[in-house]
């Protein structure tokens, strides 16, 4: 099924170059130009738009801002915000407005192309770049949070392990050190970890072990 794409952005030959990535696309529908939030919201309201790419720095209502009414009125559609900011404040608000994913300006447009993909089919993305400061913020409000576990993962012992030092942002490489382990079963156990939590990478396994006080 095709899916169509808006993008929000106030720079002409950013919006070009976004577009041209996304028309090679084989899961790209209809593809929407915004230089404003304003006019974002008007295509919304006249067309079926599947997934949003925000740029924050917009003239008149920026998109933090944008991504909240949007997101408020229209919950299914999916943005993913493209920013060459990565301020831990802006960072943060932007995903508590609702966005699915984060990704800084300077990224491949193919692995942007793969990001939106994922994002379609229901993943978060965050750029690796700003991971820290969304783990760093879900650690300090795990004391606030009684989330339970949406079922039993079937975590091994040394699974459960690891998934801690993921969390606490350990690399595998380090993994491996600190356990006195090969990297080749590192990278087995986290792949692993990740097929059972149900994630794409390493961050949102770390974000769901906390929410869910996994570990």
């Amino acid at each position: 099924m095709k899916s169509n794409i808006l993008i929000v952005e106030d720079h002409e030959l950013t919006r070009f170059g976004l577009k041209t990535a996304f028309e090679s696309c084989e899961y790209a529908g209809i593809i929407y130009e915004a230089e404003s939030a304003e006019t974002a919201i008007s295509i919304i309201n006249d067309n079926k738009i599947d997934l949003i790419i925000m740029d924050l720095g917009l003239p008149g209502m920026d998109g933090i801002e944008a991504t909240k009414v949007i997101k408020n009125a229209n919950p299914e559609i999916k943005v993913v915000i493209l920013t060459s900011h990565n301020d831990e404040t802006e960072v943060l608000n932007s995903l508590k407005a609702g966005a699915n994913a984060y990704c800084s300006k300077e990224i491949n447009p193919k692995r942007l192309v793969e990001v939106v993909l994922s994002v379609l089919d229901g993943a978060s993305w965050f750029d690796p770049s700003i991971a820290h400061i969304v783990l760093d913020a879900a650690a300090k409000s795990q004391d606030n949070m009684t989330v339970k576990p949406e079922k039993d993962y079937g975590l091994t012992s040394r699974e459960a392990q690891i998934l801690k030092l993921i969390t606490e942002g350990y690399s595998n490489n380090e993994i491996a050190n600190k356990l006195y382990v090969s990297i080749n079963t590192t990278k087995a156990h986290v792949a692993s970890i990740l097929q059972k939590l149900e994630v794409d990478d390493r961050l949102q396994a770390a974000l769901k072990a906390l929410k869910e006080r996994l570990v």
